[in-house]
């Protein structure tokens, strides 16, 4: 599996990070957004589909999986999600 270049995931890097930030609802925003500014650079593909996945998820769904509201569907409960839950936990996202 060849990787792709890296001006193309720096494109897909920075569509990621605006899209995280311009969901809709201000807690998603904050939510993935400040997740994404300061992880980012450092995910990888496989990662990277994830979390486009998960851009894709309804705000207010998002944000009850994350608060524990309701549960995580199987396709979303990845270890990116849950990263992105310990990390505003000031959690290890392994241990969660």
């Amino acid at each position: 599996m060849s990787a792709l270049p890296q001006a193309t995931l720096d494109i897909r890097r920075r569509r990621i990070k605006f899209r995280a930030w311009h969901r809709g609802m201000l807690e998603t925003d904050l939510l993935l957004g400040r997740f994404a500014d300061a992880e980012v650079a450092n995910l990888s593909e496989s990662e990277l589909d994830d979390f486009e996945a998960l851009l894709e998820a309804i705000d207010r769904d998002v944000f009850a999986w994350a608060t524990g509201e309701t549960p995580t569907p199987e396709a979303y409960d990845t270890l990116l999600f849950r990263r992105i839950v310990a990390f505003h936990a000031g959690l290890d996202p392994v241990g969660t």
